[in-house]
Formats: C-alpha cells, sequence, structure tokens
C-alpha cells in the first residue's frame, strides 16, 4: 500500500476509508477558504508555478533536490492526488453522496475544450460553495454549469471519459481530506500529469494497481498504446503483443477500456514482482 493508505487508510486504501471525505464545509473554515483560494487563484498560480518548475529543471541537480525537499512535503499536506480505476470509483461514489459536475481549472488554465470533466464528491452538497468558488467562470459553450449528479449519471460520465483515454483521480484539498475526482491526460492540460512526469515535482501519486498484458489474448491492435494516459504500453517489436512497461504504469486501468479481446488486467501494486514499492 501506498504511504497514504498506511497513515490514513485504516488497513485498506485511503480513498475507500469513509472518514476522508469532506463532510460539512460550512463549519471546515479551514478548508472551506482553501478550496476558495484553490480555485479562484489558479491560473495566476500556475502561471508562476510553470516558470519556476522551467528554472528549477535546468537547474543543478542539487538544486532541484533541495526544490522536492522543499516542496514535497507542502504538496502532500495541502493537495496530492493518485490514479484510481473506474471500478473504485464506483465505491467512492457510494461513500461520497453528492457529487457535482465542475468546470476543469486545469483546462481553464490550458484554454482547452471542456465537458465537465471533473468531479466534487462530499458527503454533504456543497453547491453554495461551489457556485462562490467558479463565479468567475464564464458560461461558454465549452464551460458547464455546476450540477448534481446521480451514482448512475457519474459512472457514466466516467465511462465517457475512459472511451476518450482520460484517467480518473481522486485529490486531497488539506490531506487526508479528500473532495475531487478528475478525469485527465496530457493533452488537456493536467497539470498534476505536467508537473510529475515532465517537471519531475511529484504531485501525484501512483496507482495501487500495475496492468499486465496477456500475450495470448493479446491481438496486438495498438488500440491500448493510443490509449494510455501515461505511455506505458508498447506493442514488443518480436512477440507483436502489448507490453506494459511496470516502472510507467500510474494503474488507473483506462488501457482495459480500449481493448477488445480482453487482454489487459490490473494487479495489486504491492504484490507486482517489479514494481511493488515503486510509487
Amino acid at each position: 500500500m501506498c504511504e497514504f493508505c498506511v497513515q490514513h487508510g485504516d488497513g485498506k486504501k485511503w480513498y475507500l476509508e469513509a472518514s476522508n471525505y469532506v463532510a460539512d464545509l460550512t463549519h471546515d473554515l479551514e478548508r472551506r477558504e482553501y478550496m476558495l483560494d484553490f480555485v479562484q487563484t489558479f491560473d495566476d498560480r500556475m502561471a508562476r508555478n510553470v516558470k519556476l518548475l522551467d528554472a528549477v529543471k535546468a537547474s543543478p541537480r542539487p538544486v532541484r533536490s533541495v526544490f522536492r525537499a522543499i516542496a514535497g512535503p507542502r504538496q502532500v499536506r495541502d493537495h496530492f492526488g493518485q490514479p484510481v480505476p473506474i471500478e473504485e470509483c464506483e465505491r467512492v461514489f457510494d461513500i461520497a453522496t453528492s457529487i457535482t459536475q465542475l468546470p476543469c481549472v486545469c483546462r481553464h488554465f490550458a484554454g482547452t475544450p471542456e465537458r465537465g470533466y471533473c468531479l466534487a464528491v462530499t458527503v454533504n452538497p456543497v453547491d453554495d460553495i461551489l457556485a462562490e468558488a467558479f463565479s468567475d467562470y464564464a458560461d461558454g459553450p465549452d464551460t458547464p454549469t455546476l450540477q448534481r449528479l446521480t451514482k448512475a449519471e457519474a459512472m457514466a460520465l466516467l465511462r465517457r471519459c475512459e472511451d476518450e483515454g482520460l484517467m480518473h483521480s481522486v485529490w486531497t484539498f488539506k490531506t487526508p481530506m479528500i473532495a475531487a475526482i478528475c478525469n485527465c491526460d496530457l493533452a488537456s492540460g493536467c497539470m498534476a500529469m505536467r508537473t510529475t512526469l515532465h517537471w519531475e515535482h511529484k504531485t501525484m501519486w501512483k496507482g495501487e494497481y500495475v496492468a499486465e498484458a496477456d500475450a495470448e489474448a493479446c491481438t496486438g491492435c495498438r488500440r491500448c498504446v493510443e490509449h494510455c494516459p501515461f505511455s506505458a504500453i508498447s506493442i514488443d517489436a518480436g512477440t507483436r503483443r502489448a507490453f506494459v512497461d511496470p516502472h510507467a504504469c500510474y494503474g488507473c486501468g483506462v488501457c482495459r477500456a480500449a481493448c477488445t479481446a480482453d487482454a489487459l488486467a490490473l494487479t495489486p501494486r504491492a504484490e507486482h514482482p517489479v514494481a511493488a514499492g515503486d510509487w
């Protein structure tokens, strides 16, 4: 299990622990203010962060190490995420009984098309807080209004996201309290993926699983290669079958949606002979 699970999971996956879900933001003023500030200042903050992370990446290794040592714990303390496969997102919806469709702050910053890809997941409705947070977002053709979803509607949204090759991830707002599920890839402008993969500043942990391909079932169609948000799958030159790089795989499970041969499955990361402990 990952460090979050050990610290906040009470013996199970941390994102399946009911006590980790935001229940009452009306009285939790610190977390309420953090969420409001997170949304309202996101664009300006990310513009500054891009410049900072570019400078850090171009710096000597000792400088990069010092930056990670300082910035990493702060990131874990405030806002951290992890990919979650769709079947466990369904279990999250059973815990977080209030589900609200949101504009995506990353897509807003990147200027990429918006179709309501992100979800606020809380125990009690937070409609007034979300309305305040997104009050400056213009309602245009690519920006949906805030709307409550049923579990069935939310699952349909996640399936649509998987068809588009978008991975699902859960996010804390003042750790360990979880308040959102995002559906992203690099092309959509996901800052967590860019920060983690491009700038090598860990904002997102790898998931609790690793995908594996069944060479006998695989037809070599390449759909999974094109679908993987983390570019972790390739076609073996010798066998012409799919191969999953366990170190590059984040365990989102999205590859399975593209496979018509049922040749891909998830195995627990902690039990994987190569990727165990690789978070």
